[in-house]
């Protein structure tokens, strides 16, 4: 066994009743520490600057990733969205165009035993108009009683669009809130008429706000009964898509499977033929986001863990010339009996100490940084996970005994006599 190896075994294997020594030499390394506080505060300030950049990233990106969560959750973890999709060839080539119509639907709500209902949608960007004011490209969507309990877009003003109004084709709709918004009233717009496409509408219901997804405001639509959306827009009578809503999340897959079959079967898709039609399932989002999230945080707390080889670099510069300057302390200590694994532990636990005070700064700074940004009204809520901070503690104390090993190698493998005599 090498002298190296032999005095690291020394020190890990030392008996615990000298586990005292462990403790003086901490409070030797806190004195190191006070006795040069400006230069200790800037050995550690890449640490601290690494662990701050850990416990901010880590706690933000979790935070807008919980956001995310919730609000899929929101929409509900048994909802579906099928919509027509058209053919490709081999080589990318469109070959066939997809449609899908309202009895296509009908046949999709009927002969799937596991889905509780169904709300066609068809989707229309069309102009608003109250007064003298108009915003355009709104999302009209075509659908029935069904879209308020499938898609969880409840009114908080007035009331939703009924069966019986569906069935007529009515001349009703409910307004979103940036709709609202853009057309500069408020909720006294319910019982009155707006223009949709130049087409009178008596606004029934306002929906309850949203906001925004992934750039998309789910508050600028206006909902019709499908029946008028078809009787306004007949070329788009062979485009429905459509929400279902499975009986519970155990049943969403063969919820999936049904609806495919069933129109498979009514467009007569042969096995082994792809499908003219997508299924998009709440929960595949959902367990997608949560790989993606999963691996943006990975990859980002990587990326800024990287300064801490930066902060662990600065400690063992500052740790070897700490030897250099003490090298007569090592020698006197070793003159009244100090042992290589004593000088060894000293020093290692004064690099371990730089390092996890920097951490602890480092964490602190960190979860002020997320409280000021909960106070914000329009931030997502940020929490710092715990095993983030246990992870930053541990790197920054890791880092410590990595780059603290040579400066205290040096230190204990000094000759006494030759430290001595250092001037």
């Amino acid at each position: 066994m090498s002298g190296a190896a032999r005095i690291l075994w020394s020190v890990i294997s030392f008996p615990p009743d000298k586990l005292f020594a462990l403790g003086g030499n901490v409070a030797t390394a806190l004195v190191q520490v006070w006795a040069n506080k400006i230069r200790s505060l800037l050995t550690v300030l890449g640490i601290i600057i690494a662990v701050l950049s850990i416990i901010t990233v880590v706690s933000f990106t979790q935070g807008f990733g919980d956001y995310v969560s919730n609000f899929l959750r929101g929409l509900g973890t048994n909802l579906m969205f099928v919509r027509p999709q058209w053919i490709r060839g081999h080589h990318g080539e469109f070959i066939r165009r997809a449609e899908m119509s309202i009895d296509d639907v009908i046949a999709a709500d009927v002969g799937s035993t596991a889905t509780r209902r169904t709300a066609p949608a068809l989707f229309i960007g069309g102009v608003v108009e109250y007064g003298r004011r108009q915003v355009s490209d709104v999302q009209i969507v075509g659908s029935s009683e069904a879209y308020q309990p499938v898609r969880n877009f409840y009114t908080d003003e007035g009331r939703f669009i009924t069966a019986v109004e569906v069935a007529d084709g009515a001349a009703v709709c409910v307004l979103g809130r940036e709709v609202l918004r853009k057309l500069e009233c408020d909720e006294r717009i319910v019982g009155d008429y707006v223009l949709i496409d130049s087409q009178r509408f008596k606004v029934v219901g306002l929906f309850e706000a949203k906001g925004s997804f992934m750039g998309d405001n789910l508050d600028e639509l206006v909902v019709i009964p499908w029946t008028a959306a078809v009787r306004m827009y007949p070329e788009r009578k062979h485009y429905f898509a459509f929400f279902a809503e499975a009986v519970g999340e155990e049943q969403i897959e063969e919820a999936s499977a049904q609806i495919a079959y069933v129109l498979r079967q009514r467009h007569g898709i042969q096995p082994g033929m792809a499908d003219d039609f997508r299924v998009s399932r709440q929960d595949q989002l959902l367990e997608e986001f949560g790989r993606m999230r999963m691996v943006a945080t990975s990859v980002l707390a990587g990326i800024v863990s990287i300064s801490l080889l930066v902060g662990g670099i600065g400690i063992m510069n500052v740790m070897l010339v700490s030897v250099t300057e003490r090298t007569r302390e090592i020698g006197l200590r070793k003159s009244v009996g100090a042992r290589r694994r004593d000088i060894l532990l000293q020093f290692l636990t004064e690099a371990v100490v730089l390092s996890t005070l920097g951490g602890g700064i480092g964490v602190t700074i960190g979860y002020s940084i997320c409280f000021v940004a909960n106070l914000h009204p329009s931030m997502v809520e940020v929490n710092v996970p715990a095993w983030s901070v246990g992870l930053a503690l541990a790197f920054s104390a890791g880092v410590g005994v990595f780059f603290g090993i040579i400066p205290a190698f040096k230190a204990a493998i000094l000759h006494p006599i030759d430290a001595l005599r250092h001037e």
